[in-house]
């Protein structure tokens, strides 16, 4: 199939969902994983799935659907299969779907490959490994398998696959730079376009947010070359070359002159009008506007979308609208939402109802405004009812915070700190503790949805629940734990629990989104300004520490994640939003220290997650981030010891955050990347309590006691035993009680063989 024969389309989306609109594939791989269903089964409820969206988006009026975007576990490891770069540590393992997941969770023989953030989203991608062993090689069965499948549908397919820049930026090298080895890959993909395009394939989408980054000049004329040979292929569909999160800068130009045949950029997050005005080659090629936000649930402007439709329309050939990124990022659909305030409901948008507003601006733009008449109109007028709430602006909350001066930040030195919460810890040297939360049991869940349902009451709930906090209490105490959780089992997630006990904050219903593999969670909606009514957590820390001598630390999230992990008001800066949060986090560390709590841990994972893509932006936040945490730490007596916790991130470029914060005793994610966390925190003079995580809690695998003693041998090379602790490097909730205790009995040996 030659390029000419191309047409462009005029309305899509970047990408799709794929765990299920009420989680079905999450539960139909958990199943697969346990033994109770095999793999054709699965493939079942992963080929229904897929035939379901094709559907939904063909009556939604799309012409050009995303195919490829599935995968059982993320898409970054499907394209290192498709490359033929999985570790050599599972090339023995026979089956194709066990060898992939075993890539992903390990087990027990294997460790997984790494895990860290999706440019600066909640998703966690697979990290692939590039060593000088890695043979690349195209496998492309899954991609044109799922190709043909669309076809047969009748569906106007396009594939989507990670672009090779992306891919290797992305990537681990033991040696050199993994874009070393992109001049392999770009064969491999010319020869992919063939076969897509022999397969029936119109469009292909070449994924490369990477693009949006700060790129060095070699990497610039990387992405000339690597574009300039795909695109002169004879035999190819025509290309889309999509970047998102952010503006492409200096990428845009690079691409724009080579044969490519469109672009997508995200006016959602940075590109503006003026900025594809001054790339005269575009003139010539689709223009695919990102007008439709991908990431956040808020209602599109749809006049302001058209206005810069048609001002787009003098800069390219043609134009398409588009969600800004895949939909892998919001819930399904609102019509499942009935528990939803209706004023707060006609602000919305998710994956479905976005969908709806793409097609909308690409009949507004082909047919005029009039064709969408009733449309704007209901639109205008949930705009302007979002803008008059009063909900929006809370005098009491904002009163407060302008009254905070510099003392509110500060405590005292660390050194002071420390000899004061050693006299009163009296906690052996390597102390063992765990990062928070406990297996959610099948007996946890069921009586959370008894509840739900008004099957028991909140009293026999309460009674329930403190019965799995006395079970993790016993637990922890026979293992021999030196600090103490209760396990947290009246947590339905980290942020969605306290966001739903604080003003200013709604939950969705069936608002579920991946995380990562068969990990979802229910981002709760930030609309309004944060208040807390009433302590959240007070009776239940106190109920855990009644029940033992040792200390139980006091479990709360920072206001960064409960940021990261809700979908934020996008009507004023996220700084403003964050100190409310602080400020409500602060009276709760104010409240445990009150009852008696001696340790409180306050969680940042995703203090990395925020940082902006570009180098340029990210001082300010990191300033204002770190703000916020001590806002929300220092209101308690120096006798009061501060934990936090951070995971699966690359921590190099906040290390100075994270000492910043000023905790007393951090602990890490240090599993899947061998410690090495431990050497940029001690370039940076990092002189705090540390706890790197011992093993890795994401894998099913028990770790030995000589692998965690190898683990905490090699901690101490770079931390002192008196500012070391020891820990898993996440918490628990995830695993199963079995494996659980025999992990923690394992690390309590080794910590007191270290000892």
């Amino acid at each position: 199939m030659t390029v000419s024969s191309q047409k462009p389309f005029t309305a899509t989306v970047l990408g799709l969902p794929r765990v299920g609109p009420r989680r079905e594939l999450k539960r139909a791989t958990e199943s697969y994983l346990a033994g109770r269903i095999d793999a054709d089964a699965l493939h079942a409820v992963a080929r229904d799935l897929r035939r379901d969206q094709f559907a939904e988006l063909l009556a939604a009026g799309l012409d050009s659907i995303p195919v490829g975007t599935f995968s059982y576990y993320d898409q970054v490891l499907d394209t290192a299969v498709l490359l033929g770069a999985l570790p050599p540590r599972v090339a023995d393992i026979a089956d194709p779907l066990d060898r992939y997941f075993a890539a992903a969770r390990g087990n027990d023989t294997v460790e997984p490959l790494e895990m860290t953030k999706w440019f600066d989203t909640n998703y966690h991608y697979l990290v692939p490994e590039i060593g000088a062993d890695t043979t690349f090689s195209l496998n492309p069965e899954k991609v044109l398998q799922e190709l043909r499948e669309a076809i047969e549908l009748g569906v106007p397919a396009r594939p989507v696959v990670v672009g090779p820049i992306t891919f290797l930026k992305l990537a681990k090298s033991a040696t050199g730079s993994p874009l070393d080895r992109l001049g392999e890959l770009v064969g491999l993909y010319r020869e992919l376009l063939r076969l897509l395009a022999e397969a029936g394939a119109q469009w292909v989408q070449l994924d490369e947010p990477a693009l949006v980054t700060d790129l060095t000049a070699d990497e610039l004329d990387a992405v000339r070359t690597t574009y300039a040979e795909l695109s002169s292929a004879a035999e190819r569909p025509a290309i889309l070359v999509a970047t998102y999160f952010g503006h492409p800068d200096a990428a845009l130009p690079a691409l724009a002159g080579t044969d490519i045949d469109a672009v997508a950029l995200d006016f959602t997050a940075g590109v503006d009008v003026a900025a594809v005005a001054e790339v005269p080659a575009l003139a010539n090629k689709l223009l695919v506007a990102g007008l439709v936000d991908g990431r956040n649930v808020w209602r599109a402007d749809l006049d302001h979308g058209l206005a810069m439709l048609a001002t787009l329309l003098g800069s390219a050939d043609s134009v398409a609208v588009s969600t800004s990124c895949s939909l892998l990022h919001v819930p399904y659909t609102l019509a499942v939402e009935t528990g939803l305030e209706e004023r707060l409901r006609s602000w919305l948008a998710f994956g479905a109802e976005k969908v709806a507003e793409v097609r909308l601006l690409a009949t507004g733009l082909a047919e005029g405004p009039e064709a969408i008449g009733a449309e704007l109109a209901a639109t205008r007028a949930a705009l302007a009812s979002r803008k008059a709430d009063r909900r929006l602006e809370d005098p009491q909350v904002r009163a407060r915070l302008a009254g905070l001066d510099a003392e509110a930040l500060r405590r005292a030195p660390a050194e002071e700190r420390r000899a004061l919460q050693r006299d009163r810890l009296r906690l052996p040297s390597l102390p063992t503790t765990t990062i928070g939360s406990y297996p959610q049991t099948s007996a946890i869940r069921l009586a959370r949805a008894a509840l739900r349902k008004g099957e028991i009451d909140q009293q026999e709930y309460i009674r329930r629940m403190r019965a799995e906090i006395a079970e993790v209490i016993a637990l922890q105490e026979e293992l021999g734990l030196d600090v103490l959780v209760h396990g947290e089992p009246e947590r339905n997630d980290m942020v969605q629990y306290f966001a739903e006990q604080l003003d200013g904050f709604a939950a969705t219903e069936l608002g579920w989104v991946q995380s990562y593999g068969t990990r979802c969670v229910r981002p709760p909606i930030l609309f309004g300004d944060v208040a807390r009514p009433t302590a959240m957590t007070l009776d239940w820390i106190t109920y855990a520490q009644s029940l033992t001598e040792k200390p139980v630390k006091g479990m709360l999230t920072g206001p960064v994640t409960i940021l990261a992990w809700s979908f934020v008001r996008d009507d004023q800066p996220l700084a403003d939003s964050a100190r409310q949060v602080a400020l409500a986090i602060r009276d709760e560390t104010v409240d445990l220290q009150g009852a008696g709590i001696r340790i409180v841990q306050v969680d940042e994972p995703a203090l990395r997650e925020l940082l902006p893509l570009r180098a340029v932006d990210q001082p300010a936040y990191l300033e204002w981030s770190v703000q916020s945490f001590r806002l929300a730490t220092s209101g308690v007596a120096d006798t009061t010891q501060i934990h936090t916790h951070l995971c699966y991130s690359e921590f190099g470029a906040v290390i100075d955050a994270i000492a910043g914060l000023d905790a007393d005793v951090t602990s890490i994610e240090a599993a899947r990347s061998h410690m090495e966390v431990l050497d940029d925190l001690n370039a940076e003079g990092f002189d705090l309590g540390v706890g790197p995580g011992v093993y890795d809690i994401h894998s099913p695998r028990v770790p030995s006691v000589e692998e965690i003693t190898t683990s905490l041998r090699a901690a101490l090379k770079a931390v002192p035993a008196q500012r070391l602790w020891v820990n898993p490097d996440c918490g628990l909730k995830t695993r199963g009680p079995v494996e659980v205790t025999a992990a923690l009995r394992n690390m309590v040996a080794a910590a007191a063989a270290v000892r």
